[in-house]
């Protein structure tokens, strides 16, 4: 017999988190979290999704991590375990970068993230 696998929907998993549901299609977007999708474009989560989401809830409001810093820190948690979309697509830090610099990219980048979030919110002005 085939054991079904839970699913949930975004409405669901965002009340399991108590977060709200654009809370969970932006860490979606920036963790490159892959959900499955009905042929209707509904959203479905598995029970593996919420223990990701869980963490980096944990790591973004509890542990004070910045969405860099989550990510950073989702990827050594990982440590030699299977690839996710997540680990495939996150940049990775050059081992003989000074810690400075590493950290002055960090802002830059999320400075320039900053930026282009403000344009689109001016382009809706």
């Amino acid at each position: 017999m085939k054991m079904e696998m839970k699913q949930f929907r975004i409405g669901e998993l965002a009340e399991k988190l108590n977060v709200e549901r654009f809370v969970v299609r932006f860490w979606e977007k920036e963790f490159s979290i892959k959900s499955t999708r009905s042929s209707g474009g509904q959203r479905f989560y598995t029970e593996e999704d919420y223990e990701t989401f869980k963490k980096i809830k944990q790591l973004l409001y509890e542990e004070k991590f910045t969405i860099q810093g989550a990510k950073k820190q989702l990827l050594s948690d990982a440590n030699g375990a299977h690839k996710t979309s997540f680990e495939q697509s996150a940049p990775t830090r050059q081992s003989g970068a000074k810690k400075t610099d590493w950290v002055q990219e960090e802002l830059v980048e999320q400075v320039v993230t900053l930026k282009k979030h403000l344009q689109k919110l001016r382009e809706l002005l």
